[in-house]
Parts: C-alpha cells; structure tokens; sequence
C-alpha cells in the first residue's frame, strides 16, 4: 500500500471539498521565493533553508495532526476527544538536518528554520523567553521522526551552500537576520497564495518609481507656479535643485542639512526618488521620530503619490487604509514607507517573524532619517553599526535630514578609546554645497538669551511677561512646567503635551494654525512635541533652556515664512526646577548652560551643533547602555549569537506607556461599540487615537482608585471611568491637586 502525499496545508473550496498543498511543492516554492528574495546576499543560504524549513512536516504525526485539525482524513473526523491534539514541533527536524549535513556551518541555517515560526532564538537560555537553539538541537528525536518516510531524494540531497557570510563573519547577527527575513516572508507568501489566493492579487501592484517621479515633477511644477516670489521660497527652490543635483552622486551616507523651514520634506523626496531611480535602488522609507508628526508627513506625500504611500505606525488612521496598504505593511513592498525610527530599528534588532518579515525589503533601498539627531545615544553604537553594515553590503543609501546635525563621526575620549564607534568623516557626503550661506540666508530669528544660565525665573513673572504677547509659543521641558504656566496665563492659552489623546491634539493643532492664518491672538503652552516638523509660524516663541538642537526646533516655529518685517523672537528662559532634570533632558541642558556662554557666533550658529552633540554624546551615560553590540557579536565567529535576548532589550522608547482609553469626543461612542461588538481592526485602529499613555505606576495607582477598569470582553485594556477625569483643556489630569472635587462626583 502506498503511502499518502505528505502535506503541508489543506483549505476547503465552497463545496467544502479539501484541496491539498503538497508538502514537496511548497517546500521547492518556499526555497525559490527566498532565493530571489536574498538575490545579492545570500542566494544559496535562503534556498536551502527553504527547501529544509519545514522538514519536520514529514513527520507522521505532524501529518496526522493536520488531518485531525482540518477534519481532512476521513478515517479520523469522526473520532471525539477531551482535548485538542497538541501541536508537533516541525520547526527543529530542518535544523537538526542541517546540523548534521555539516555540524559547523549548519548552525546557520538552524537559526533560520528553528526560528522560522517562533522567532530567532538566542544561543544559550539568557533573558528571553523560549527555547534556546543550543536545546534545540540536542533533542534529535524530531529529525528522527521526520525521516521515517520517504522525503524526496532532491530535497535531502540540496548541497550545502557555499558562498561566505556577507560582511564576515563578525558580521553574521545582520545577515542571518536578513536571511531569516527572506525565509519568512517566502514562507507566510507561499502559504498565503495556497490558503487565500484572493489577497495574493492585491500585493505588489504599484507603479515604478520612474512613474512616481513624473508625479513628483507634476506636483512641484503646480507647486512652484502658485507659490509667491518670496526669498524663502526662492531658496527653497534651490535647496531642491541641490538635492537632485546630490541624487547622481554614488550610493552612502549622505546629510541634508537645511534650516527648518526649508522645505527637507519635499526636497528630501526628490534627492530620494532621483538617487533611487539613478542607482537602481527599490523604494524609498521616510523614518521619523515622533508619531505626533508622523501623519503630517505622510499626508504631504499621499496629496502626490496617492496609495502608494505606505504608513507604519501605532497611531495609524483606519480609515487610510485600505486592503493592500495592510498587507504592505506586514513587509514592506510598497514603493515608499512612511514609518518610525522605533519600527525601523527594532525591527533592525527583532526576532519575532512578524517584526523581521520586511527587513529584507529593505535591502537596495533609500532611508531618509528625519530629525536625525534624535537618535537615542544610549543605543547610538548598534544603530551606527547596523546603519554602516546596511551600507556596505547591502546596497542602502542613508540620508541624515535635520537642520541640527548630530556629530556621528567616531569619538574618542581624552584616552584615545572609542566614545561612539561612528562613521569616518570621508563617509558622509553633504547633499547641500554651502551650508554657511544657507543658513546665514535663511536666518529668520533673533535669540535672546538670560544673563545668568543659572538663575531660574518664577512661572508667575514668566506668565506676567508672556500674557503681554499678542501671540506666542512657549516651549517647556515637562508636562509638569506645561500645566504650570498655563494655569496662570489667560483661560484663551492652548495647552498640547501627551496627556492630550492623539485626536484631541489633532483638533487644537488645527484650531492653533486657522488663529495663526487669521492673524488672530493666541498663546500656547507645550512640551517637546511641537517641534519636531509641526508646521506653526509664531512671531515669538520661548523656549525652556534645554538643548542646542531643542533650542534650535523651537526657533523653527517662529517666523518660520519669513513674513516678518524684522526677525522673530526667540527668548531662552531658565524655568522653576529645570536643574534636577534627570535623563537626557538634565544632560543637554547641562551641555547648553555650559557651552552657550563660550560662543562667539550668535547661539544658534550652524558650527555650534558638532560641538554641543560631541559634549552631550560624552557626557551620556552609555552609547550601548544594554550591550547590544556584544550579544550579537562577541561570539559571532562561533555562531553563538543571542538574537532573542538583544530584541528584548534593544527599545528605544524603555516605557511605552500603558494606553487609557478616554471618552473624549467620538472616543465614548467607540468604547461603546467596544463593549457591545467586540474588537475589530479598523474599530482598535480607531481608539488609537483616543488613548492617552501613563507609566505603570500611574496605571497602578488609578486602577486601585477606580478610576479605570478592565473592559469586560478585552483583556489588558482599560478605560477611564471617574467623570471629569479627563478634562477637556488639559487631557489626563494624573496629579490629585489638578482635579476639581465637583468633577468628581459620580
């Protein structure tokens, strides 16, 4: 009697007939797919760990196991049991074979097939969670198992692969990740087509981006017709003529340093699609640091490419997708990505197979990192060194976009030992010919600063003098100094911090630009996040002492058009308390109140920023505070690599916050339609925008309170419950002392 086909997935037609996706054929597809995928870094490795991924499929049980779950084999469906038959781990067998085709360099593809489902595994049990490989491969009674049927002689018999690791050996953590991309992509595509064929038609139909280009051309042809003969605008125009002229130059790390205000966003774009389509490169992925402008930016780029623009991120608009954009996302096929740096580079250092799906999409591509001096310092040397191996042997293009350039270049301490292992100085090509003359013509404002850096002014003088002003921006450092002040200005001053949801800052930024337009009166209080890329023009703005280059964004929000008859405003202010800042923001303004008083060019020079970030990147606590680099490279070259353990401790952002839904305007009615309906994407993807982050501590302390509670049919998320809780001027009040005991009452 012959042995059934062994096979790896059974769907059902609409006669409920079970059609079969032969284990052979998906494994020879897999193997293709990853192959192409890898195409100029690792050919041969990806094929084989296609063809060897799921090996463990041949396994009796494993078949028996997928018959008894779909009901396939007749024999079986009709069998009742206590419990649903455990799955069979078909994940170890591929990697325990290639192991033994080669005990050394058969680690390699064990990392890949072991982790093909589960993640990346770190080579000996450390933080993480989950197996480690090293246990993995002493349990060879899988691969036993496996081999008890005839497996295909074409299979078995794949010749190990041969080519060397790209970058070396050293560099291996990268490259198996990005191999493990291919593998996992091809995987989750080839079993997509077999088990839902519709959704294969909607992926990968986008225009080339010569055609994007024409596009692109169009938008900035109407652009420049409409736009009024003002000097700003004329240097716009030459700053993008700059950029496209740069685009020829050959494939590295390029800065496009233009003051804010000068048109980075759209000039940035041009350097990228023209570079892209000169160099042969794939797509272009514009990385931001904040989500609060995430969708400023991709909307600008939506008005000229259409769904072609693909956003990434936590706080993404539902009804802007639609069904390929989701699907874009899981791997980054569209032609240009709009995402985080916190999407970008932990999935740079990830091992779910989620997270790693796209990275090799990102191979022979353009990443343009906005605000580039955001970079987090305490992980500036694993993301230096991956940016550099990204480069090297993997055909990217990096451009560092900021009006404030950090100092990226190796640094060394008053010992000679490497402070930043950054990049040399030849490695970085400056898109804009003559910065100097740019930001000497495009200096809009006038600082002002205090006599004394150290003598802290009271938040009453401070709200005396601001509610003079007819119209400004006052910039602080905390939430804290933001309620503050406020309280004491007029009941007209707008207040934007975090503690706003994402929907309600969204309509006071609104509201803040139609008084601007209009030329009418208004005061707005706010943290940190005005500055990076939101678009407001003030004619005044203050500015906590904090940073140089947070000095320097805040400045970009006055005179920002230049419509001014003389320069705007911008007074530095040292706030009540600003000395016992802890983290980065005690340690740049530390920097700023001990080189300011040194300059002899007014403060916000453009030679300052190499200075004040070479101090700041000294004075931090650690450019690899989680030791990073060594997990994945100390032990390289025996291929002991700790993939799971550096993903759970490579996050840039330590405290993501836990998310409270709050019921500020449409946010009620969809916390109902939670209750009633139950979770949906587009329905989550809504209440995104009506959630407001809080530490763990403060989670803690409002639940004990009863302030929020776990929704019934959704488990770990909660809503706010204490009416007046969330106050419509200043979002979440966390601290007793704001609330007004009336508003308490239920």
């Amino acid at each position: 009697m012959n042995e059934p086909r062994p096979i790896a997935h059974v769907r059902f037609d609409e006669n409920n007939t079970p059609i079969e996706h032969w284990l052979d054929e998906h494994l020879r597809d897999v193997a293709k797919l990853a192959s192409a995928f890898a195409a100029t870094f690792g050919t041969d490795w990806a094929q084989v760990a296609g063809i060897w991924h799921d090996l463990g499929k041949y396994n009796p049980e494993f078949q028996r196991y997928i018959g008894d779950k779909t009901g396939y084999v007749a024999a079986n469906a009709h069998i009742e049991t206590d419990h649903a038959p455990g799955k069979v781990n078909h994940s170890a067998a591929g990697a325990l074979y290639a192991v033994q085709k080669h005990p050394a360099l058969g680690r390699i593809l064990a990392y890949l097939i072991a982790g093909h489902h589960s993640g990346l595994p770190d080579w000996v049990k450390d933080d993480a969670d989950g197996r480690s490989l090293e246990e993995i491969l002493q349990d060879s009674i899988h691969l036993g198992k496996a081999l008890q049927v005839p497996v295909p002689n074409d299979i078995l018999q794949t010749k190990m692969p041969t080519s060397a690791p790209v970058g070396g050996i050293d560099n291996a953590a990268l490259w198996i990740r990005m191999l493990f991309s291919c593998l996992v992509d091809a995987d989750f595509l080839d079993t997509e087509a077999f088990m839902q064929p519709e959704k294969q038609d909607l992926r990968g139909q986008y225009p080339s981006l010569n055609s994007l280009l024409a596009r692109f051309n169009d938008h900035m042809a109407g652009f420049a017709a409409k736009a009024a003969d003002t000097p700003i605008n004329r240097l716009r125009t030459q700053i993008l003529r700059d950029c496209r002229e740069a685009a020829a130059k050959p494939p590295g790390i390029f800065s496009l340093t233009v003051p804010t205000g000068g048109g980075k966003t759209l000039s940035g774009m041009a350097f990228a699609l023209e570079h892209a389509i000169q160099h042969g490169k794939q797509r272009v992925i514009y990385a931001i640091p904040y989500t609060s402008i995430i969708e400023q930016t991709a909307n600008i780029y939506r008005n000229i490419f259409g769904n072609c623009v693909v956003e990434h991120h936590s706080n993404l608009d539902p009804d802007r997708e639609d069904a390929q954009s989701r699907l874009a996302t899981e791997n980054w096929d569209a032609p240009i990505i709009v995402t985080t740096n916190v999407q970008l580079f932990e999935s740079l250092f990830a091992s779910r197979t989620s997270r790693c799906r796209k990275l090799h999409n990102l191979a022979n591509s353009v990443i343009v990192l906005d605000e580039a001096q955001l970079l987090p310092p305490e992980f500036l040397n694993p993301i230096l060194d991956v940016m550099k191996a990204l480069v090297e042997h993997y055909g990217v293009t990096f451009v560092l976009s900021t009006a404030t350039q950090p100092a990226l270049q190796t640094l060394r301490d008053t010992f000679d030992q490497p402070i930043l292992q950054g990049f040399d100085s030849e490695q970085v090509t400056e898109i804009i010919p003559n910065c100097a003359v740019l930001f000497e013509a495009l200096e809009r404002v006038k600082v002002e600063l205090p006599n004394d850096l150290t003598t802290e002014r009271t938040w009453e003088d401070l709200a005396e003098e601001i509610a003079e002003l007819n119209s400004v921006l006052v910039v602080v450092n905390t939430k804290a100094q933001a309620a503050a002040l406020c309280r004491l200005l007029p009941p007209d001053t707008y207040y934007l911090s975090t503690n706003l949801c994402g929907q309600h800052r969204a309509e006071l930024l609104a509201e803040i630009r139609w008084h601007l337009k209009e030329k009418l009166p208004i005061r707005v209080v706010s943290t940190q996040l005005i500055e990076a890329g939101v678009d407001v023009d003030f004619p005044a703005v203050y500015r906590a002492l904090a940073g140089l280059d947070s000095i320097a964004q805040a400045a970009g929000r006055c005179n920002r058009e230049g419509a001014l008859a003389d320069k705007g405003n911008v007074v530095v202010f040292v706030p009540p308390g600003n000395s016992k800042l802890k983290g980065h923001l005690g340690t740049s303004a530390s920097v700023s109140r001990s080189l300011l008083p040194t300059f002899t060019q007014p403060p916000l020079h453009h030679s300052h920023y190499k200075t004040y970030f070479e101090h700041f990147y000294t004075r931090a606590k650690s450019r690899d505070e989680q030791g990073i680099v060594d997990l994945l490279a100390k032990n390289a070259r025996e291929l002991k690599i700790q993939f799971r353990t550096a993903a759970l401790r490579f996050r840039l952002i330590k405290d993501d916050g836990f998310p409270i839904l709050v019921t500020c305007g449409e946010g009620k009615e969809l916390i109902k339609q939670l209750k009633v309906r139950g979770p949906n994407r587009k329905l989550m993807r809504k209440l995104q925008r009506y959630t407001v982050s809080v530490r763990d501590r403060d989670k803690t302390r409002l639940e004990k309170l009863g302030d929020i509670k776990e929704l019934s049919n959704l488990v770990g998320v909660y809503e706010l419950t204490t009416p007046g809780l969330y106050d419509p001027k200043y979002g979440l009040l966390l601290d007793p002392v704001q609330l007004n005991p009336a508003d308490t009452i239920w």
